[in-house]
């Protein structure tokens, strides 16, 4: 595992899973057991290979917290060369399909 790699494994637990955990009370215990299992950025490339947005994407895209979402990390500009631009699309379309959630028609 590179350096880069660790750092975003470290970010995947700590930020991801323990701050969203303790900021918005949604503990993803499958997220964190893939985490651990597969590694943050097999994990990562795994989760956005699925269609579409997930429930704990949309718990959080209601809370108004994306920030701690999992695909705003892979967006992050350090953490580019680990993914494929088909993968930091993905994570983009489904940010924006989340910001969505719990939003009135106007």
């Amino acid at each position: 595992m590179t350096e880069l790699e660790a750092r975003f494994d470290n970010e995947m637990i700590e930020k991801v899973y323990r701050t969203a955990g303790r900021e918005t009370g949604y503990w993803a215990a499958y997220f964190l057991r893939a985490v651990k299992r597969e590694g943050g950025v097999a994990a990562a490339k795994r989760l956005l290979q699925k269609h579409g947005v997930s429930r704990g994407l949309q718990k959080l895209g209601a809370m108004n917290r994306l920030d701690l979402a999992m695909e705003t990390l892979v967006l992050a500009p350090e953490y580019q060369p680990l993914f494929t631009d088909e993968e930091r699309v993905v994570a983009g379309q489904r940010l924006e399909q989340a910001r969505t959630v719990g939003v009135a028609p106007s």
